[in-house]
């Protein structure tokens, strides 16, 4: 049976209408109907039918999140066509296809737009009716009313309705028809029928609109839709949105997390998928990895806070009575034995920095302090303060009570890192204390304290962080191996693991190395032995036995690394070394990107190249990171120093983004930053560097300036008068709108409040 949209979840109007199916992308659903169509194909010189499922087939081109506007190009025998979609209005969608090249005499080439509707809830689909005269797909459900139009008739429209009740099947039988009989075949021809295709080819239609709408006034409607086919063609993308040293890093983040938002047909939710190629191949239905999600919640908060929510109601759902996060919970299995490196509270932080919603704290305070405590009771084997990856005797997952098991919670499932480690079956934890996890660990405590303090819950607060101190102290004096000047992973024997990987720097992002550790890790990130190189950074150092091997977590560059590492170099005051690497990953990535629309999910850490081998995925959200650091150079929020945004002094165009003064854009022309929040310029800058803990609320703006080593620098508030003016608690006086600022080796505060 097909699962039916059901939408207990619902999303806003300006959402409903999007690429919703979690396998095939050229498929779209308005979802609070059930109403669909989806792009097929038939190919006569190889007597092929497509649904154009993910893969070489289809190129994901550029997007807006709530489907507003889409591109695809769509390959098939030889041909290819460019699918252009975007929405005149909420209730509508329209497509227009264009020939891009002919395998074959377009006459032999078959468009085909398939129709159904099935109504939340409804085991049944809704009969369709065609208006030969009109060139009308008519439905009706009660007062509701569906309906499609094209801007020329088809030269065909037939119904291929399944045996059963559910039109989801009409695609096997219509696949069938063509197979065996060809485009000549007539007899599916009809006036009505649960599943409808209009047929095109190319000969005579190389290029087409069509347009299919909702409503409660059928002629309303069809005034819509004839509008609509008749309007000016659209533009073939959206318009371009970032400019600059990294441009197009922004647009990429938001391509990758449109994409791969769909809906999940087992819980009948949205979330963003880890790839449609894992849910088509290997899930049955859904896929959620925590942290991958959690990764994803973070991206897409930049763009819509709504698909952050999802994301996050995603993950936390899978909340166990143990109190831990599961691993992976999929249409076929249930990881709960285990869980992913703990990740969350510093992701929903960095979101409501952003968002500046309490209710996402409120939603997942508990849950995460839950998984928190989880990590305490039940992964520390030996009862020395320091936790290990393992697996729990509960649930019925694969690989339950293994090594394998206890591996995959670190996420490197087959990281070298793990080879000199073995599980205990008493206390079913490897007997190896993980530099990583312990660091994450850290971190996670001292975001649920800021959460907690957030939200009113100062006794946990204080004890939260008074743990993580605790804990901070203990990486820094037992995990450092001071033979080899680094942090590694240590056996309950005592010795330390051969094998390094980029989880060696996590003491940094936790705020657990002591600042010649630092500098000491800085040089071994730089040491081309090492982590350093041409390609950033390898999961393993480069003189390991293991990193020739190029096999998943043995050697190739992943980008939840890159980004924690990232965040670490950051936190340190390494932000020279941060935008190397933020640069070199941006740079890796738009090797894929920029020839093959490609978001791959590891990297050959030699050659750069992505699908040099069979284990990597070609559109995986969490490869989003790279480009996504790229744009974290120009603005970002964390926790180290908040809202900040960076000003080089060259062109510039960044956003919009979503800050807690609404949604921003940044311009640079000329030597001077100009903020716009919803529009209307704000701020304007000649200043040189990073400026951090920006506030901007109703009365007031303020900011933390960078060190100045010379006149000339100045900042103007716009569109608002000033009424007073403070630099480090000290009154000075503006010239009208503008701040002069003056030399100053320290960073230091700036307060304007509006007259």
């Amino acid at each position: 049976m097909t699962a039916k949209l059901v939408p207990e979840k619902s999303v806003s109007p300006a959402r409903d209408w999007n690429s919703w199916d979690s396998v095939y992308p050229a498929e779209f659903c308005h979802l609070s109907t059930g109403v669909k169509i989806g792009v097929a194909a038939y190919a006569g010189s190889r007597n092929s039918f497509t649904r154009f499922p993910p893969g070489a087939g289809v190129t994901l081109g550029p997007r807006h999140i709530d489907g507003s506007r889409m591109t695809l190009t769509l390959r098939h025998a030889g041909t290819e066509i460019e699918l252009s979609i975007d929405k005149p209005a909420d209730h509508l969608l329209r497509g227009r296809w264009r020939t891009l090249k002919l395998g074959e005499w377009g006459l032999r080439f078959w468009v085909l737009l398939c129709l159904r509707w099935e109504p939340p809830g409804e085991l049944g689909a809704v009969p369709w009716r065609y208006l030969p005269e009109s060139g009308h797909l008519v439905a009706e459900r009660g007062a509701a009313q569906a309906m499609m139009l094209a801007e020329r008739l088809p030269l065909m429209t037939t119904f291929h309705d399944p045996a059963g009740p559910e039109a989801g099947d009409g695609f096997a039988t219509l696949a069938d028809e063509m197979q065996r009989h060809g485009y000549f075949y007539l007899a599916s021809q009809g006036t009505g029928g649960r599943f409808a295709v209009m047929r095109f080819n190319l000969e005579e239609m190389p290029q087409c609109r069509f347009a299919v709408g909702v409503g409660g006034d059928p002629a309303q409607l069809a005034r819509d839709l004839g509008e609509a086919v008749a309007g000016p063609p659209q533009s073939a993308s959206p318009e371009p949105v970032a400019q600059g040293r990294f441009a197009g890093a922004f647009d990429a983040v938001r391509d990758v997390v449109g994409w791969n938002t769909v809906w999940d047909p087992i819980n009948r939710r949205p979330y963003t998928s880890l790839s449609r190629n894992w849910v088509a191949q290997k899930f049955g239905g859904f896929g959620v990895w925590l942290d991958d999600i959690l990764y994803h919640a973070l991206m897409a908060g930049a763009f819509d806070g709504e698909v952050a929510r999802e994301n996050l109601e995603a993950v936390l759902a899978g909340s166990q009575p143990a109190g831990n996060l599961p691993c992976l919970l999929t249409g076929n299995d249930a990881w709960v034995d285990r869980s992913q490196p703990p990740i969350g509270a510093f992701i929903v932080w960095m979101i409501y920095l952003r968002l500046r919603d309490r209710g996402l704290l409120t939603l997942a305070y508990r849950r995460l302090l839950a998984n928190h405590e989880w990590w305490w009771r039940l992964r520390d084997g030996n009862g020395d303060g320091m936790v290990e990856y393992g697996t729990s005797a509960v649930g019925g997952g694969l690989y339950r009570g293994t090594k394998l098991a206890a591996k995959d919670e670190s996420s490197m499932d087959n990281s070298p890192v793990h080879d000199e480690a073995r599980l205990v079956p008493e206390t079913g934890t490897l007997d190896c204390a993980d530099v990583g996890l312990n660091s994450l660990l850290a971190l996670d405590g001292e975001m649920l304290a800021k959460i907690a303090r957030e939200l009113g819950e100062t006794a946990e607060a204080d004890a939260l962080d008074l743990r993580a101190a605790d804990l901070r102290d203990r990486i820094a004096d037992r995990l450092w191996d001071a033979s080899r000047g680094v942090f590694a992973n240590r056996l309950w024997s005592g010795r330390f693991v051969k094998s390094l990987a980029p989880t060696s720097f996590y003491p940094m992002i936790a705020g657990a190395a002591r600042p010649e550790q630092a500098a000491a890790m800085v040089a071994t990130l730089q040491d081309v032995k090492k982590f350093g190189g041409t390609w950033l950074l390898p999961s393993v150092t480069r003189d390991d036995p293991a990193f020739d091997d190029n096999v998943y977590w043995r050697g190739r560059i992943w980008p939840p690394l890159n980004f924690l590492v990232w965040h670490g170099l950051r936190r340190y005051g390494f932000d020279r070394e941060a935008r190397e690497l933020a640069d070199n990953g941006w740079r890796l990535f738009q090797g894929e990107w920029r020839r093959h629309r490609r978001c791959p999910e590891n990297f050959n850490a030699v050659t750069g190249a992505a699908m040099d081998q069979p284990d990597t995925d070609s559109f995986y959200g969490w490869g989003a990171l790279m480009p996504w650091l790229a744009a974290a150079e120009i603005a970002d929020f964390n926790p180290w120093h908040g809202w900040e945004i960076t000003h080089e002094g060259a062109p510039l165009r960044h956003g919009p983004f979503r800050t807690p003064a609404g949604l921003a854009t940044l311009s640079g022309e000329e030597g001077v930053l100009t903020l716009s929040l919803n529009g209307a310029p704000i701020l304007a800058t000649n200043l040189r560097g990073r400026m951090a803990a920006i506030e901007i609320e109703a009365e007031r703006i303020a900011l933390t300036v960078p060190p100045l080593s010379s006149e000339g620098f100045w900042i103007e508030i716009r569109g608002r008068d000033i009424g007073a003016a403070m630099i480090e608690g000290r009154r000075i006086t503006p010239a009208g709108r503008r701040i002069v600022l003056l030399p100053a080796k320290m960073p230091h505060r700036l307060e304007v409040s509006f007259a």
